[in-house]
């Protein structure tokens, strides 16, 4: 049931309690995961990327952060907000699992890659240490670890940048999840192992139809591996729809300015890039109005004064901009846009 909704998240807001007052994170955020598809999360740092994904994970640690309102349903029935810790737990081992950015520190230095993956599954499918070790052998074969037997015995620092990477692909499907969240997978890694890493999760999704939530920032890697993508800044999201909209039909200007700021393969060598000048704002003390105005070059005075709500586009593609109202002055977006 490709059309089934695995994950929808409603009106969600997360903030953080410090010494200098409340960073508002996540200031609502909207949005629906099928199954068996890919869902692109993009925007600059800082804009709410990954405390969304941690949100859904239930990962936000507590003293700072809280979930201060809003809904995550998963699977239609259970509403990550409200189950206790122990319910998360279970949750969190077996239905949903989680790629995190950088592996060398996710990973446990002192313990064979062998143990931390068989010490996973046991806690959470209750299965003995020799039935643990060969589905632990099993799983490092299906990520395309070389020499898998040996590779078992050795240490996270034995590993490459990529193969820890793997290995953490690994962990994560070890409960075989319904719902796999990568933060920024690829980040560390040269090019060459980047293609490798979104090969392996485009080739396992295929294989376990997992639902996955990619959070990026290199719009190469969305084009590659998503079906939908979601624009966030400032902790909202600005932009969605499926990667054809935004891509070829993008309609907020701060995504214009995204794809814009990507390198292109059909651009002289000496072209500048275009920055998108500005930086982002204070979540300390959000504008009452579009998060983006202070940055956007077509910004009017009802941009400064009043948050846009999200207009459609056509079909799922939505935009939150004042440039979509009819009364709008008519804007035509950089003709350079797109990723080849």
């Amino acid at each position: 049931m490709k059309d089934k909704v695995i994950l929808e998240l409603n009106d969600l807001k997360v903030s953080f309690d410090t010494y200098a007052g409340e960073v508002q994170a996540v200031r609502g955020v909207n949005f629906k995961l099928h199954k068996g598809e890919t869902l692109a999360i993009v925007g600059e740092s800082g804009s709410g990327k990954s405390v969304t994904a941690q949100s859904i994970m239930r990962l936000i640690p507590s003293p700072p952060g809280r979930i201060k309102s809003g809904h995550i349903w998963f699977e239609g029935s259970k509403d990550i907000v409200e189950l206790s810790d122990k319910e998360m737990e279970h949750i969190r081992g077996t239905e949903m699992g989680m790629i995190f950015q950088d592996p060398m520190t996710s990973l446990n230095p002192t313990m064979t890659v062998g143990k931390q993956i068989t010490e996973g599954i046991m806690k959470h499918q209750r299965v003995s240490r020799s039935s643990a070790s060969r589905r632990t052998l099993d799983l490092l074969k299906l990520v395309g670890m070389p020499n898998p037997e040996a590779r078992m015995k050795q240490y996270p620092h034995q590993f490459s940048g990529g193969m820890r990477q793997r290995v953490m692909i690994a962990i994560a499907l070890a409960g075989s999840p319904k719902l796999l969240i990568a933060d920024e997978p690829t980040t560390a890694l040269d090019v060459t192992i980047q293609a490798q890493i979104i090969d392996l999760l485009k080739n396992l999704q295929k294989q376990t139809e997992t639902s996955i939530i990619i959070i990026t920032h290199d719009l190469g890697v969305v084009a590659d591996i998503a079906q939908k993508v979601v624009v966030m800044y400032a902790g909202k999201v600005v932009e969605h729809g499926t990667v054809e909209d935004v891509f070829y039909n993008p309609r907020h200007p701060y995504t214009w300015g995204l794809l814009r700021s990507v390198p292109r393969l059909d651009q002289d060598q000496h072209t500048p890039l275009v920055p998108i000048e500005g930086t982002p704002p204070d979540l300390f003390a959000p504008p009452n109005g579009c998060a983006f105005a202070a940055r956007c070059p077509y910004a009017m005075k009802v941009c400064q004064e009043c948050d846009p709500q999200h207009a459609v586009v056509s079909g799922e593609h939505t935009a939150a901009c004042w440039l979509m109202d009819p009364k709008a002055p008519k804007v035509e977006r950089p003709v350079e846009l797109g990723v080849r």
